[in-house]
């Protein structure tokens, strides 16, 4: 079966970080490192993953025709934000999903890359 790439979206209650006390943050990183390190044994292999800056730090740009609106703030307002990403290979969906449950607690979001 061919690898199909995905993109794997945390999403969480923006502060909850900032606000949770050092054995919450160890556990955290402690689910992170299972996750890195159990990738194999999904299937799954990273190309890219990144931790975004604050909703604080967003600016939306929303074109039409050749006008833009530029906004400061995220695209949408939720209570839970895009914290970060994780770009994989797998074999399947169901392996994403499989190996995305060693993540911490957050809602997670998993979609495939289009092939263009």
């Amino acid at each position: 079966m061919t690898a199909q790439t995905f993109v794997v979206l945390m999403y969480a209650t923006e502060g909850d970080w900032d606000n949770a006390d050092e054995a919450t943050k160890a556990e955290y990183y402690r689910q992170h490192g299972d996750y890195d390190d159990r990738a194999a044994d999904f299937g799954v292999t990273f190309l890219a993953s990144e931790a975004l800056q604050p909703v604080a730090t967003a600016v939306t740009l929303r074109r039409s025709g050749d006008d833009a609106e530029i906004t400061e703030g995220p695209f949408a307002e939720t209570v839970e934000q895009l914290g970060g990403f994780y770009l994989v290979t797998a074999p399947s969906r169901e392996a994403v999903l499989q190996h995305a449950m060693l993540l911490p607690e957050y809602s997670i979001e998993v979609r495939e890359i289009a092939q263009m």
